[in-house]
């Protein structure tokens, strides 16, 4: 009998090359990016941006290994200016390493900074990970010498597929002989996230009752209600309360909203995380119901930089609860989804004759802006006339929330378009 492994399933099964990686198919397929580089043996910086659990760390080892590198790693809660110089003198000796900085967006503008010169010479190669935008995040100057590639959220497909390689590969697993009967559980539970997935399934195997081998939803539930501490390791928790704290707001309840608040207060959570996740949710949930929410929401996120711990606490506490206690709309969120996905499958129609721009006699002649009438030269400061392609005139893409301040603009639209779009 295998005996079972004291180092976590998911760092069992990560993987050492990219024929075992799973997902990332438009970095890490044939002739994609990381593939030719690996095979051109020519490494550069790198920054990955991509939700958690999607292979940022595997794939900075897998280039390490591959390129035959020595490998520094430095996570950006824990570590300052001293860590990295520290590196960096390893990297001089070693004659050239690659640096991985886990949750980059997390160093300030001085630990940013001391990266550059390295980087710039060549002593290290740079690859940081993060959760947010890079162009947010990390300084011009290096982020001008890193090349950012976006991760994209693992498919069902893929947690399957690490499922099924983990049961097939893993020595203590196999022996486990389960049967996964169900998978809504498991692939709900673990939020797309791989290291997430694979820890779960490690402790659902090792609490299986005698004699039972398949695996349904109600088991995997029942297990992770039981023994959640046990496999929530390593910061997925954050995740979570960031996610109860959203779901609190949209819910419309300031009291669960600011007790989350204060989980992630008390936990160290960066300020400016919080901040920016409400300029989001105040425009994705709440929009032209209360357009004021945004701008509330902006306006904490610019205080929070200013200010820091602890007083901008205070900043975050009033802003939560004017958002969780406004009223909500998705309307604009869905909007642009619908208007996205109209020109996914339209394509580059053209821009109607009498609306485009005209800044020379060869436009003009082939009448560029013929026919355009101007608003504000007519009663109301409105005339009907057509802005979208042809193809698709008179398709509505915008349907008014059912609040007050929208039932406003839905009156005004409805006033102005009449029949065109049915408000």
């Amino acid at each position: 009998m295998t005996a079972k492994s004291q180092i976590p399933l998911a760092e069992r099964m990560r993987p050492k090359s990219l024929e075992e990686f799973i997902g990332q198919e438009h970095l890490v397929g044939k002739g994609k990016v990381l593939e030719q580089m690996i095979h051109n043996r020519k490494g550069h910086s790198i920054i990955f941006w991509g939700p958690p659990g999607v292979g940022k760390t595997t794939l900075a080892q897998i280039i390490a290994r591959s390129l035959d590198l020595p490998f520094f790693t430095l996570s950006a809660i824990d570590s300052g200016v001293k860590d990295v110089r520290a590196v960096i003198e390893q990297a001089r000796k070693a004659g050239h390493a690659i640096l991985f900085i886990d949750e980059i967006h997390r160093f300030n503008k001085a630990q940013q900074d001391s990266l550059l010169g390295a980087v710039e010479k060549g002593i290290i190669t740079l690859i940081g990970a993060t959760t947010e935008n890079p162009s947010f995040e990390v300084i011009g100057a290096l982020l001008s010498r890193c090349q950012v590639y976006v991760l994209k959220p693992l498919t069902e497909e893929h947690l399957k597929a690490l499922v099924h390689q983990a049961m097939e590969n893993d020595a203590w697993l196999k022996e486990q002989q389960i049967t996964i009967e169900e998978w809504d559980a498991l692939l709900q539970l673990s939020g797309g996230d791989a290291r997430r997935l694979l820890n779960l399934l490690e402790l659902v195997a090792s609490s299986m009752p005698a004699g039972v081998s398949g695996v349904p939803n109600d088991i995997v539930v029942d297990v992770v209600q039981s023994k959640m501490a046990l496999y929530d390791k390593g910061g997925e928790q954050h995740y979570d309360i960031i996610s109860a704290f959203i779901k609190s707001l949209r819910g419309s309840d300031p009291n669960a909203a600011v007790y989350w608040l204060a989980r992630m207060i008390e936990g160290g959570e960066d300020p400016k995380f919080i901040a920016r996740r409400m300029v989001i949710l105040a425009s994705e949930d709440i929009g032209n119901a209360n357009p004021n929410a945004l701008l509330l929401a902006t306006t904490t996120f610019q205080a929070v930089e200013m200010i820091g711990y602890p007083e901008c606490r205070i900043i975050l506490s009033q802003c939560a609860t004017y958002l969780a206690s406004s009223p909500k709309s998705n309307a604009s969120y869905m909007a642009i989804n619908h208007a996205q996905s109209l020109v996914d499958k339209t394509g580059d129609l053209p821009v109607p004759l009498p609306i485009r721009n005209a800044p020379t006699g060869l436009m003009k002649n082939l009448d560029y802006g013929k026919g355009y009438k101007y608003a504000h030269d007519y009663p109301d400061n409105f005339v009907d006339q057509e802005f979208l392609p042809e193809k698709i005139a008179g398709t509505k893409l915008y349907e008014p929330g059912n609040n007050a301040a929208e039932a406003r603009l839905r009156d005004y639209l409805k006033h102005c378009w009449k029949e065109k779009y049915d408000y």
